[in-house]
């Protein structure tokens, strides 16, 4: 560029020199070769300009192409950084939906899912981690790059940070049921050491020990018809104590006795001889309204007891996968036996058994019941919108409820499932199959006793052991 200044200053000085040599007023003579030389100087000139405006095009088509060429590099990266924010979308949405497979799996509980859900979220995360290292690397460069980079690094750990948290408090949870498991594990050996240091002589102590201890501590490795009648002879106990709270709150609340159990008696007749008729008298002798009561509450409890959901829904599972559907109901009672149900209901208020207390509740308590009982329907309203109240008349109703549900679970957990069977109104007695709530003297029940109304439902076994249905006996020419 230097060199093509000075060539254009010599030819500026050339053509003012030719002028002041060859004035304009000298003779005609030399007019011809000033003008030769000042077309040649002329046409340098020219020349000049026209490469120098070549030249002027080529840089500008060089910076042209230059600016094409950044422009379609930034295209480039705003496409490459849309696909990755792409991927994080669809990685969180993933990750969502994997934390919501593994709440499922807590309630029933399922260890096979809950295991695949874990794995699942792990997965999810570490596909977030590789997301962000893809970013960091994307972004790399100068101050401002890397201030971006702490930013997004910032949003992407805001959005990891509560599953890191749930991460976390499921291992904390893993190590405590391992902890549980290891002290199962510590009592099964001692349960096993008891039974055999016991002798010949001791047989049945040693057996009536061994059924205790492999009931209270769940350490049961298979369910057992044994396993069956303790609870419930559980059932029958949280029957007995919620009857008897209900029957003194109505007292409280100044209620006929008499009437309420004459409306019990009246349905049951309706339920058992398909009659009408509700002005029946009373066949309940003095102080023997818990009986009524306790009848009143078994079989709203029991009802639907043959289906595997209570009729809470349509699942066939015990038809389609029988011997998988024991196994998840057996883990679920192992599970639920030493949960205290007012806490569980506090984590998870909508699950399976949550709605069936719900349903139980609000077919066993009517409106009228309980408004005149507690002088509002708070509980009810509760019950309604989803939730548990945190009563001593609920908690008690959910000592019944579970241990009705752990029963449920139990006979859809033996193979054959036990047969459930209700003594009719107006039966006659019969010693091997049922059980008097009223004791007569000297123990013997009298030829002339027939079925009041059925108190609680009894079981037939797989191995043939009976569990006597309990009924309310009256003179047979009372009835």
């Amino acid at each position: 560029m230097a060199n093509k200044v000075s060539h254009f200053s010599d030819l500026i000085q050339r053509v003012t020199a030719s002028c002041l040599l060859h004035p304009l007023a000298s003779g005609r003579h030399d007019s011809g070769d000033i003008s030769e030389d000042l077309a040649g100087d002329i046409s340098d000139l020219e020349q000049f300009q026209e490469e120098e405006e070549e030249e002027e095009e080529e840089e500008g088509r060089i910076r042209e192409r230059g600016f094409v060429k950044e422009v379609e590099v930034k295209g480039e990266k705003m496409v490459a950084m849309e696909v990755l924010m792409g991927e994080v979308f669809e990685a969180v949405a993933s990750m969502k939906r994997a934390y919501v497979g593994l709440q499922e799996a807590h309630c029933p509980w399922d260890p096979v899912k809950m295991r695949v859900a874990d794995a699942s979220v792990v997965a999810e995360l570490r596909r977030l981690g590789v997301l962000r290292e893809r970013f960091r690397r994307s972004v790399g460069g100068g101050g401002g790059a890397g201030r971006g980079r702490r930013v997004v690094g910032a949003t992407l750990r805001e959005v990891v940070a509560p599953y890191e948290a749930a991460v976390k408090e499921l291992k904390r949870d893993v190590k405590a049921r391992e902890a549980e498991v290891e002290t199962l594990r510590e009592k099964v050996k001692a349960a096993a050491s008891l039974d055999s240091s016991g002798g010949g002589g001791r047989k049945g102590r040693s057996h009536q020990s061994r059924r205790k201890v492999s009931c209270s501590s769940q350490v049961t490795a298979a369910p057992v018809p044994e396993l069956f009648e303790a609870t419930m002879s559980s059932v029958k106990e949280t029957s007995k104590s919620f009857t008897a709270m209900l029957l003194s709150l109505m007292r409280s609340a100044h209620w006929d006795i008499t009437a309420a159990v004459r409306s019990i008696e009246a349905a049951t007749a309706t339920a058992t001889t398909n009659t009408t008729n509700t002005t029946i008298d009373s066949i309940v002798g003095p102080n023997h309204a818990k009986y009524a009561l306790e009848s009143y509450v078994n079989r709203k409890v029991f009802q639907g007891f043959d289906h595997e959901t209570f009729y809470m829904d349509g699942s066939l599972s015990s038809l389609l996968h029988p011997d998988q559907f024991r196994r998840d109901c057996f883990t679920q009672y192992r599970d639920m036996k030493a949960m205290d149900p007012m806490e569980l209901l506090g984590i998870l208020p909508t699950c399976h058994f949550g709605k069936f207390c719900s349903k139980k509740y609000l077919s066993i308590v009517h409106p009228k019941m309980e408004e005149s009982l507690f002088g509002d329907l708070e509980q009810r309203r509760q019950v309604l919108a989803g939730n548990h109240p945190r009563s001593r008349f609920y908690g008690e109703f959910l000592g019944l409820a579970k241990a009705v549900w752990l029963l449920h679970l139990l006979a859809f957990s033996l193979d054959p499932p036990p047969s459930h069977f209700e003594a009719s109104r107006g039966a006659e007695f019969h010693q091997q199959y049922m059980d008097s709530v009223v004791r007569f003297p000297g123990g013997r029940v009298a030829i002339s006793q027939v079925v009041g109304f059925p108190v609680s439902p009894g079981f037939k076994l797989g191995d043939g052991s009976l569990i006597k249905a309990r009924v309310y006996l009256v003179p047979k020419n009372d009835f």
